[in-house]
């Protein structure tokens, strides 16, 4: 495969989180760099943070191992046992798992990214630290629960009613 053209691959913003939790994401975009390579049995994603942005809510996964790198600016990792500051170079590994909620917060005044790595599984489970929920996914797509697998409220996911 030659070397990949990233002013040739989209970049994406946004989530698929529910309700207003989506909100949470702005100034974060990535290029999917897998797929663009023609890869298929791990991710690898280039992620960029603009200031005071975040890379998702504090999570971890069940069946899927996740690595991070630190390429450009500086990432602030929070994770359960505190803060730690990422500088490019800097990595970070997340075995399948381990329940270990983390996410990377551009603290900075100037823009941040970092290149993650993870497994490709037919399902995953994620539960979210911070919040009553969790996400199963397989080849039917993303369902948002609460933890338990009942549904999760409006309140919950910011949505106004």
């Amino acid at each position: 495969m030659p070397k990949l053209d990233l002013t040739r691959i989209d970049r994406r913003g946004g989530s698929g989180y529910p309700g207003k939790l989506a909100a949470t994401m702005q100034g974060r975009s990535s290029q999917r760099l897998g797929p663009a390579g023609g890869l298929t049995q791990f991710g690898a994603n280039l992620v960029r943070l603009e200031p005071g942005a975040m890379s998702s809510l504090r999570h971890y996964h069940m069946e899927q191992d996740e690595f991070v790198m630190v390429t450009e600016g500086t990432c602030t990792l929070v994770d359960d046992s505190g803060e730690h500051a990422m500088q490019p170079g800097d990595c970070a590994a997340f075995p399948a798992g381990d329940p270990n909620g983390h996410h990377l917060i551009n603290k900075s005044d100037a823009p941040a990214a970092f290149l993650v790595v993870g497994t490709h599984t037919p399902q995953e489970t994620a539960y979210y630290s911070d919040l009553d929920m969790m996400v199963k996914t397989d080849a039917g797509g993303s369902r948002f629960t609460r933890k338990d697998g009942s549904p999760l409220t409006a309140a919950q996911i910011g949505d106004d009613q």
